[in-house]
């Protein structure tokens, strides 16, 4: 259940990357709520795995998932650049959050 968690606070964390953006320097009320309220709750969510999972594992597998799915979306959603590099160093992050997932304790 722990894990699950973490995924859902990873997917908080992108969107609250995300809003960051269209806040255009929080100068724009909804994204820059979305991008607090989005912060909070990711932060939360992933305090609430802490007691189960260890802090160093949890923290950067929150990172990863957090950092693959803004790439992810950036290039969606933003027209960022894909390239090799870009790939190469996303394959990387998820060979990390797997063996972080496989040696970990749950």
């Amino acid at each position: 259940m722990a894990w699950l968690v973490l995924i859902a606070a990873a997917v908080f964390e992108i969107a609250f990357a995300l809003s960051l953006k269209p806040s255009e320097g929080f100068s724009r009320f909804w994204p820059t709520a979305g991008v607090l309220v989005f912060g909070v709750i990711s932060v939360v969510l992933l305090s609430r795995t802490l007691d189960r999972l260890p802090v160093g594992t949890a923290y950067a597998v929150w990172t990863g998932l957090g950092s693959i799915g803004v790439v992810t979306l950036g290039v969606l959603l933003f027209d960022e650049q894909l390239t090799p590099a870009r790939i190469a160093c996303i394959a990387l992050i998820v060979a990390g959050v797997v063996g972080l997932r496989i040696t970990g304790s749950a």
